[in-house]
């Protein structure tokens, strides 16, 4: 266990920060010392739509409310944030299910807090999409079996969902190539050539789309129509310690999920503060759903994907995951 901690630490090293929530440095002295009696609650966070409600939160109030001052930060994707989290650089953390699963599995003491987001559950419009450049010749998921498929991060929830995707299309999901890289960088790395597809998130979907390419499959659909894609967690440790910190986190996130929910044009003026879409560009996204209660089954079902694909080394305990 000391091993993989260690190992996870050294993992998260390159983790940069973002100038978003908070003018307080992510490792700065902690979390019960800033002024007016507020808490600074460091959050590890992709740079991706997923997250507005935070940002929204924080802007409309509902953390200030409770008495949080959010301060976060920006990493490539849940893998670099899990260990973030587990050494205490973060207090809490945005991350896929899939790499959640992973922690668990390894019984690195991690515990989801809080829903985080969820699929459309429309096939061809939905925020997470396999796209392929203009002019590609593939046109299905099968097509990319035996290609390079661009992921933000490797062994985790692109690589199960595009796997499903290609074996429900027909085709054999071990001998896809997957390609690691940050979302930002990967549409021009598919317009490049460089890869044949990719797993990609919004902003970088409607990046692609502006390029003129197209989707060939929706991967988040394909594992489930109301899939939970990802939620904020913490550390066992610091869930004991906080536990009326951790409440009021839950409360003011659940706010902020319900309130992203009903206000997409918010949240499209929003995204401009920490993503690197241009603006003309924000009305074209697909936005994801943002329900206050994560789905038991669907999480389930990425479980046994994870499973199948050989991503643990036992299978996860979701009651000792899941809130």
């Amino acid at each position: 266990m000391r091993r993989l901690l260690i190992g996870l630490v050294t993992g998260a090293t390159f983790v940069a920060a973002t100038a978003c929530g908070s003018s307080d440095s992510p490792g700065s002295d902690d979390n019960d010392k800033a002024s007016g009696g507020t808490t600074t609650v460091k959050v590890g966070v992709i740079p991706i739509v997923d997250v507005a409600p935070l940002y929204l939160g924080q802007k409309k109030g509902f953390y200030g409310e409770r008495g949080i001052k959010l301060s976060l930060t920006s990493a490539q994707g849940g893998a670099a944030i899990v260990p973030g989290v587990v050494s205490g650089q973060f207090d809490f953390g945005f991350s896929n299910m899939t790499s959640l699963l992973i922690a668990q599995s390894k019984n690195v003491p991690v515990r989801a807090v809080v829903n985080g987001v969820a699929s459309t559950g429309k096939k061809g419009a939905d925020f997470a999409e396999l796209a392929v450049r203009k002019g590609s010749p593939l046109k299905s998921a099968k097509d990319v079996e035996g290609k390079k498929v661009a992921a933000n991060t490797l062994n985790n929830i692109c690589d199960t969902s595009t796997r499903e995707s290609v074996r429900k299309d027909g085709g054999d999901p071990s001998e896809v190539k997957f390609v690691e890289m940050p979302f930002d960088q990967i549409p021009a790395a598919l317009e490049g050539g460089r890869v044949d597809a990719a797993c990609v998130v919004e902003p970088a979907l409607a990046s692609i789309k502006a390029q003129g390419g197209t989707s060939i499959a929706s991967l988040f659909v394909d594992v489930s129509p109301d899939l939970t894609v990802a939620m904020y967690f913490s550390s066992q440790k610091y869930e004991q310690k906080n536990p009326e910190l951790v409440k009021k986190f839950q409360a003011a996130t659940i706010e902020s999920l319900e309130y992203a929910d009903s206000h997409p044009q918010e949240v499209r003026e929003i995204l401009t503060t920490y993503t690197k879409i241009p603006k003309p560009l924000v009305d074209s996204l697909v936005l994801p759903r943002w329900p206050a209660e994560p789905d038991r089954r669907s999480i389930e079902r990425l479980a046994e994907l994870g499973q199948q694909d050989g991503l643990f080394e036992k299978m996860p305990d979701l009651d000792e995951l899941l809130p």
